[in-house]
């Protein structure tokens, strides 16, 4: 709601008031009873006129035609009620501000000097111009100030509306940034969960595969083996559980809620050694400084995705993995002797991207060397 329909009423108070006052003023005029009940039956139809029809212009919308029916009745009325009785000219109070208020500014201007001037016109048609020798120069004054008052109205009135529309428009633009907002933040969400699930709950899941696949092949060769495997995947089961059960709260990986960044990347290495016989091996270049959780979550999330690739495309025999701190940051290293890959070959995975996303969101980087038959090497450097 705009300043002019907040305010409205205020021009509906001031409207009756002055009706009834020129109404009164009227019935006290010392005219003849025909003269004073024409005046009358046309300040009602004036009133009629204004309620059926004036308020709709004024608080409806914009209109494509010029309400030229209503401005010839109001005009019809107030001369009518004007040449009849003098009185009435106070109508004019009301008369020329609803004309600015619903006519284009250079045609309520004509009529509002049109009906300014029945006032001298009445008398001059009486025969009473000359007893009131300053009749003229006050209706001079008077079209000039509803000349200037009109304008002012109609500028007030076309701000306000100017403005209401502005603030439409600002709060469609609202409105679409809010729900642009809520859709990048549901993409972003579904983002975050795909490298959660790939990064985690589908490692697990393809270890239980492969070590229920072991598990078949040695049940009647070899059952001490198929016991171990069997142990394995279900720890990874309950692993992965976990996993699940900390991505619903929304709290970080439970192998870093248990155990420091160090142990947790040992345990990764551990359990590739398990699973695998690849022998695998890790280093720390001293304490590690405190980290962010995020921080953290991305050294780990990286780990497990370069021992996931290991396991499932390196043929290694040997893994080793390093974790330092150069400059100020903290460098993750992975290495392995498997059969390597052309890096600049498209692999249609997610793994690596999500690593890269995972990085840039911490102001890390990542660094891949490796060719076909000499192995591979994967850094993260993350700030400490």
């Amino acid at each position: 709601m705009n300043a002019w329909e907040r305010f409205y009423w205020l021009w509906e108070v001031l409207f009756g008031v002055t009706f009834v006052a020129t109404t009164a003023l009227v019935v006290l005029d010392d005219g003849t009873t025909t003269n004073k009940t024409v005046a009358l039956l046309c300040l009602a139809g004036l009133g009629l006129t204004y309620l059926v029809q004036g308020r709709r212009l004024i608080k409806g919308p914009e209109y494509e035609h010029t309400p030229w029916l209503f401005a010839g009745m109001m005009m019809l009325f107030t001369l009518g009620a004007v040449f009849a009785s003098g009185n009435s000219s106070f109508v004019l109070f009301l008369v020329c501000p609803v004309l600015y208020m619903t006519m284009p500014t250079k045609a309520a201007s004509i009529l509002t000097t049109a009906a300014v001037l029945s006032s001298p016109a009445s008398l001059l048609v009486r025969g009473g111009l000359d007893e009131q020798p300053v009749l003229l120069p006050m209706t001079a004054i008077l079209i000039i100030f509803s000349l200037l008052a009109g304008r002012y109205t109609t500028q007030i009135i076309e701000q306000s509306k100017s403005r209401a529309a502005l603030i439409d428009q600002l709060r469609a633009s609202q409105a679409e940034v809010s729900r642009l907002s809520r859709e990048a933040g549901t993409a972003a969400e579904r983002e975050r969960m795909a490298r959660e699930i790939h990064d985690t709950l589908a490692q697990g899941f393809t270890s239980i595969v492969t070590l229920t696949q072991a598990i078949e092949s040695e049940m009647d060769t070899d059952p001490k083996a198929a016991r171990r495997h069997l142990e394995l995947a279900a720890r990874t089961a309950r692993e992965n559980l976990a996993e699940a059960r900390a991505m619903v709260a929304a709290q970080g990986p439970s192998a870093l809620a248990a155990a420091s960044l160090e142990e947790a990347l040992r345990r990764q290495v551990e359990r590739l050694t398990e699973e695998t016989g690849i022998e695998a091996s890790i280093e720390a270049d001293g304490p590690l400084p405190p980290l962010p959780m995020s921080t953290e979550v991305v050294l780990l999330r990286a780990a497990q995705e370069a021992l996931s690739n290991i396991r499932k495309h390196s043929h290694a025999t040997r893994v080793s993995c390093r974790l330092s701190v150069v400059d100020g940051r903290v460098r993750l290293g992975v290495t392995d002797d498997g059969i390597g890959f052309d890096p600049t070959a498209p692999t249609g995975g997610f793994g690596l991207a999500g690593m890269r996303t995972r990085t840039d969101q911490v102001g890390g980087i990542v660094t891949l060397k490796s060719e076909p038959g000499a192995g591979t090497t994967l850094e993260l450097e993350v700030p400490a």
